[in-house]
This record gives C-alpha cells, sequence and structure tokens, in this order.
C-alpha cells in the first residue's frame, strides 16, 4: 500500500505541476481591516472516484489556492488545516481512498494538518464501517472521530459510527459533549469548530426535514455551546446562499461542496441545474487575536471569492447576526433598470420569458426568478422559476424563464427576482397572444 501510494504521490504531483497553472484569488473590495492569527480551509464532499480524476485536480487546486491566499498575506503567511467534511470518495473503495491521499499530499505542505471525516453515505458504500475508518486511518494518519488542538484552537469531528446499524451512535454524542466540555473550560472566550458530514437539522439551507439532508443527533449537545461553530456538507448547497450560514444558540454553517452543487426550491428537491456540476467551492476561514472569524467563500474553478462574514466573537450568544429573523428582516426587494423589459419568444409551444439580470439591494445574491402568465380573469395559466447562477463567479447580462402549456389566449406576462428570503422585486411586465 505505501508503495502505491507513493507512486500516486509522484504522479499526482506531476500532474500538478503539469496542468495546474497560475494560482491566484481575485479578492472581494476590503471590508476593513483583519488581522489573521490562524488560518484554515473548510470543505466536504470531494467524492474522489479514481486516480488523477477531476476531482482530485479540484483538491488539489483548493489547496494551491489556500495557500495563495496565505503566501500574499504580509502579517500572517500560514495555512494551518484543512478540513473535509465527509463523503471524500465516492464509493468508499480502497483504491479511492488512495486515490484521495494521494491528491492531499501532492499539494499539502508539511505545516498544514488535515483533518478529515468519513460519511456513511458515500465513504460506506463497499466496506463495512469499522474497515472504512480502519483503512482511511491507515491511508491518512487520521482516526474517525478526533480531538485536536492547532494553535490553541480546538477541532472536533465525528465520522459516522462504527455500527453499521447506527449512523451515529449515542457513545459518540456523549463524547461529543465531554470534548466539548474540556474545550471550554479551557478557554470559554475561543471558538470551538466542530465537523461532521450531514447537517444539523433545522439549521443552514438543505437541512430542514424535507431537504433532507439534516440529522437531529448532535441538536442538545451544540445547543449547550454558543462556543461551536459547526462545519458541515452533504447537501452540496451553495456556500454563498445566505441561508448558509446560521447562528441560533450555536453557529452552523454549510460547506458548499468539491463537486457538484444542489438546490431545493419550493417543493422542489435535488434541483440540478445546467452546468451544477461545473461548480467547486470551500471557506477560507482566518480566526484574529479577538477571536473575530473572518470566513470567505472561494469559487475554485473560477479563483474568485463569492461571499465573505465577520462573525463577531461566536462564543457570546448575544453577538448572533445571521440569525434566519434577521437575515429575513434585512432582506430588501431586488431592483430591475428603469429600462427593463420582458422580452417574449414563443418555442415549439413554449414562451421563453428574458428579463435582464436583477441588482441586488441588500449585498445578499438574487437567487430566483419566477415567470407566469395571468389569464384576464387574473388566474394563472402557467408559471415556472429558473435558479440564475449565483453560486459561482461571473456576471449573468439577462435570465430566462421558460413557460410551457399555454393555449390560445392573450396573457399579461409577469417576471420577478427573488432573494432567498422570498422577497420579490416590483414585476416586469408584457403582453403575450398566443394565436
Amino acid at each position: 500500500m505505501t508503495k502505491i501510494l507513493s507512486l500516486l504521490l509522484t504522479l499526482l504531483t506531476a500532474f500538478s505541476a503539469l496542468f495546474g497553472g497560475m494560482i491566484h484569488v481575485k479578492k472581494p473590495e476590503d471590508t476593513g481591516a483583519f488581522a489573521p492569527v490562524f488560518r484554515f480551509i473548510a470543505s466536504s464532499d470531494s467524492h474522489v472516484e479514481t486516480y488523477l480524476d477531476i476531482e482530485s485536480h479540484r483538491i488539489q487546486k483548493m489547496l494551491r489556492l489556500g495557500y495563495a491566499v496565505a503566501d500574499a498575506d504580509p502579517a500572517y503567511n500560514a495555512l494551518d488545516a484543512v478540513l473535509v467534511a465527509g463523503d471524500l470518495t465516492d464509493d468508499g473503495r480502497k483504491d479511492q481512498f488512495n486515490a484521495f491521499a494521494a491528491a492531499l499530499r501532492s499539494e499539502l505542505r508539511p505545516e498544514t494538518r488535515f483533518l478529515g471525516v468519513t460519511a456513511a453515505s458515500h465513504d460506506g458504500g463497499t466496506m463495512r464501517r469499522r474497515e472504512v475508518h480502519d483503512y482511511y486511518n491507515a491511508v491518512t494518519g487520521n482516526t474517525a472521530d478526533f480531538h485536536t488542538v492547532i494553535g490553541g484552537f480546538h477541532f472536533i469531528g465525528l465520522s459516522a459510527s462504527d455500527n453499521d446499524d447506527e449512523h451515529y451512535d449515542e457513545g459518540q454524542v456523549a463524547w461529543l459533549r465531554a470534548q466539548l466540555e474540556a474545550a471550554v473550560a479551557e478557554d470559554p472566550l475561543k471558538p470551538v469548530f466542530v465537523m461532521h458530514h450531514e447537517h444539523v437539522r433545522g439549521t443552514v439551507y438543505g437541512s430542514s426535514d424535507f431537504e433532507g439532508w439534516g440529522v437531529p443527533y448532535f441538536t442538545e449537545v451544540l445547543n449547550d455551546f454558543p462556543q461551536v461553530v459547526d462545519f458541515s456538507g452533504h447537501s452540496h448547497y451553495p456556500l454563498n446562499d445566505p441561508r448558509s450560514v446560521w447562528q441560533g444558540a450555536f453557529t452552523a454553517v454549510g460547506t458548499g461542496a468539491i463537486y457538484y452543487a444542489e438546490f431545493t426550491v419550493d417543493d422542489v428537491r435535488t434541483i440540478h441545474p445546467d452546468g451544477y456540476r461545473q461548480v467547486s467551492t470551500c471557506w477560507i476561514v482566518e480566526i484574529d487575536a479577538e477571536n473575530r472569524i473572518r470566513m470567505r467563500g472561494l469559487d475554485i474553478l473560477n479563483q474568485e471569492f463569492l461571499c465573505e462574514y465577520v462573525l463577531e466573537n461566536p462564543a457570546d450568544p448575544a453577538n448572533r447576526d445571521y440569525t434566519p429573523e434577521k437575515r429575513a428582516a434585512a432582506s430588501l426587494a431586488p431592483r430591475f433598470s428603469s429600462d427593463a423589459a420582458v422580452k417574449t419568444l414563443r418555442i415549439a409551444g413554449n414562451c421563453d420569458c428574458t428579463v435582464p439580470a436583477a441588482q441586488s439591494a441588500d449585498g445578499m445574491p438574487v437567487v430566483l426568478y419566477r415567470a407566469a402568465a395571468y389569464n384576464a380573469d387574473g388566474s394563472v395559466a402557467a408559471s415556472a422559476f429558473t435558479i440564475p447562477k449565483y453560486y459561482v463567479a461571473g456576471n449573468e447580462n439577462s435570465i430566462t424563464v421558460r413557460l410551457t402549456g399555454l393555449t390560445k389566449g392573450t396573457y399579461e406576462i409577469r417576471v420577478v427576482a427573488e432573494t432567498a428570503y422570498g422577497v420579490d422585486s416590483e414585476p416586469l411586465t408584457a403582453s403575450l397572444t398566443v394565436r
């Protein structure tokens, strides 16, 4: 096994050098002074399938970008850790764990700690979980569950239970509480970072009962520790969606995914828009001497930051700027330009409704466009939505929503832009006659 990993490491290092290209990160507008004393990457869902695959390349690029950010900071140029919160592999095969470890080691510098957990879903696909955890330990050196301290900051990770009949077991939950008590006793003012694969139910985007990507096991424990900043993946829902950062009794953060994006809209789950596999994201997380946390969501493929949050001393439960209630209250209606208009185009019984992209009025992205065709009596004859590409870097000049099922008649077409919290713009309207 050691010889195989050594060979893979050699091949991946050569591959990285050949295809890596220039690595730089386009940074957002400076939001104020922030002097890090610690820095790490938080990510999940790499889904490595085989040696030298696209997922391996994304892991390598993520690490190179993390180092580029660190190297460019004259005040603090270290990348202290990299977190991967499960679904490291696509099927949980030994060769996939080998490929994951080789991709990681091809870029990981000695001063950077790797911290990862394995998931019941993809990582547990072909072996019993105890076998998964033993093999994962053999190829990475990490235990399935861990509590480690780096630079004075506590990191606690939980993989799925060794018991294949339980997702997470009572012993793990009790262990989590004991580890948190020990960490907080050491310094109650510092954040404590927790990592597991699935979201805590009822927190970030993707974690609701309906969306189906959340679990209830850790809620009771985490509610007792305001110091916790909890990272999870599994849903693949965009990290720059404002619902992916949640604060309540503790702080929860959705990591997005190294491999593809997914969405829920209304009563439709697991939506995969065109190009969803060309999405790869992670967080660059920094802490300053006052225990403030700066999180910047990174588009790995386009090498550009998508969003930025500063958590003011999250150990203090009074500092909760990102509760769902506060975010919803701050959500303002998007705006179309004064000369914006709907253009309609009939194609094979459908009607494409195209509008100029709306502008955010609150700094949060526009996440949805809805179109509807209204009959003369005000009833809805057809409706549809589309998800703009807010989850990757770049700007769309126009958005098209396709209406289907319109019969003969005259309709008023209305198109609105919508925030993550359901606040609509003023509609753009047009008249459409179907003959």
